[in-house]
């Protein structure tokens, strides 16, 4: 665990070279930036002996919660805001653990559906609990969450995706 905050350091170098009006707008994105990725690395750490990482639990989750088990590769691109070509290489990925299918649309006879499969429902199912006992382990008070997802879905709306 670091013991001196880098951004605290960072917002102060700004301030002190005369960037005073965009010190904390700076050290507010940079430390949403660095939790989301500190996040994320410690969520890949829980999902690694489930030989899949976060993005990989991510796609399986929504193909999982969707009404069929599959979606059109445009729509899990578009719900998961990640390119096409992200999803296709996911897709591939999974499709070689056995986690996911793909199959053709059968409303769409050009376009290509993905399903999760038993085994994907299986691993997520294994590996769910897993990350929410890390979720709950941070110590974040649900008023805090409720906070930060507030503050978060504030800076959302104002670059224009909510």
């Amino acid at each position: 665990m670091t013991s001196r905050d880098v951004i605290a350091d960072t917002m102060r170098n700004w301030e002190k070279h005369g960037w005073d009006d965009s010190a904390l707008s700076m050290g507010t994105v940079t430390s949403i930036l660095r939790l989301a990725g500190l996040l994320r690395s410690r969520a890949e750490d829980v999902l690694r002996p489930y030989g899949i990482s976060f993005s990989r639990y991510e796609l399986l989750t929504l193909l999982m919660f969707s009404r069929s088990g599959a979606l059109p590769m445009k729509k899990a691109s578009s719900r998961l805001h990640i390119p096409p070509a992200s999803v296709t290489h996911t897709v591939t990925q999974l499709e070689k653990q056995g986690l996911v299918r793909r199959m053709r649309d059968p409303e769409d006879g050009r376009g290509i559906l993905v399903g999760i499969t038993d085994q994907g429902i299986a691993l997520v199912s294994s590996a769910t609990p897993a990350l929410n006992e890390f979720f709950v382990s941070l110590g974040v008070s649900d008023a805090e969450q409720a906070d930060m997802l507030a503050l978060c879905t504030a800076f959302r709306r104002a670059i224009g995706d909510v």
